[in-house]
């Protein structure tokens, strides 16, 4: 496999317990390269402790697991040197101006004293910190010691970088912000592994979604993939006249009508064939539509529906 070939994080039966807690119960993961990877599941699920593991941080029980093409267990330094973390918990120093904070981090990363000037720079540019370089990181704001966490994680120039909950606490406009930086680090061939709260932002940004519940993978693929997996999907038929709703719910058993709106509700997943489908049918029984609007299912459903019996147990590790 070459190395533009293989994935950027693969992982096999990962599995790891703190006592008699199982936390991760045989975890499978392929991330390809330059993509976005969203984890979702709720807190106890094992999302934290799947991306200490894969960023060296704590050993597995059980499993393997190879980040850039390198494993975890015999090639850690290598890992290391591939990778960038940004936490739920900024690493920034609040007594540090927003430069030296950048410079210490060129210093943890042995850069010459030329190259430090030039990447602090351009990571001060590139963040639309500049302003604000002289300044201590205690008098930015939420989105700005964000940006600063995550300029600081890009010293190194990591080609996968574990984002776990980058956005917590930021306002929208913030949180829109990061997005437009994730977005163009991955144009640039990064690969981002995100964990998040927010089914909005892994609806945005990911390529590919898993949901974790009870320390396993329950479901994953692209959003759309997982919304048509969840009940409740439907095509909405709008009528101008009562003959034509009375037509399609004869055409249509199991759909739903509404006769004072005039609107018939078709059970389907989403997918082009199936609307090709339902417009064919249609077409043949002549039957005209004023109308027509498609209703999936979105995240939130999702995410409710896998993991809708973890909302009552007790967690004690994330």
């Amino acid at each position: 496999m070459t190395a533009a070939s293989r994935p950027a994080i693969e992982a096999t039966g990962l599995r790891k317990s703190f006592g008699d807690k199982v936390v991760l119960d045989g975890i499978d993961l392929n991330v390809p390269q330059g993509s976005i990877f969203a984890l979702l599941g709720p807190n106890g699920a094992g999302k934290t402790t799947i991306v200490n593991i894969l960023s060296t941080l704590l050993g597995a029980d059980g499993g393997s697991a190879r980040v850039d093409g390198h494993d975890l267990v015999t090639e850690p330094d290598a890992v290391r040197a591939a990778i960038g973390v940004t936490g739920q918990f900024s690493a920034v120093d609040n007594l540090f101006t927003g430069e030296e904070n950048l410079a210490l981090m060129a210093d943890l990363h042995h850069l010459g004293r030329a190259e430090r000037r030039r990447r602090t720079k351009d990571l001060l540019d590139r963040f639309d910190l500049a302003e604000a370089a002289g300044k201590p990181a205690s008098t930015y704001s939420g989105g700005m010691r964000r940006r600063l966490d995550l300029a600081m994680t890009l010293v190194g120039d990591p080609r996968v970088i574990f984002l776990d909950e980058p956005t917590t606490g930021l306002d929208p406009r913030s949180r829109r912000g990061l997005w437009r930086i994730v977005r163009d680090l991955v144009a640039g061939g990064v690969t981002i592994f995100l964990t998040t709260q927010y089914l909005e932002e892994a609806d945005e940004l990911a390529d590919r979604i898993a949901v974790i519940d009870h320390g396993r993978v329950v479901a994953e693929g692209s959003a759309a993939e997982l919304k048509r997996q969840v009940p409740g999907g439907h095509i909405r038929l709008q009528f101008t006249h009562p003959a034509g709703l009375e037509a399609a719910t004869r055409v249509f058993g199991q759909a739903t009508p509404d006769t004072d709106a005039l609107t018939l509700r078709v059970p389907g997943d989403g997918s082009v064939r199936t609307l090709k489908a339902l417009l064919d049918r249609l077409d043949r029984e002549s039957i005209e539509v004023g109308e027509l609007s498609v209703h999936t299912p979105d995240l939130d459903d999702v995410f409710l529906t896998l993991t809708g019996q973890s909302e009552n147990r007790k967690v004690t590790a994330r």
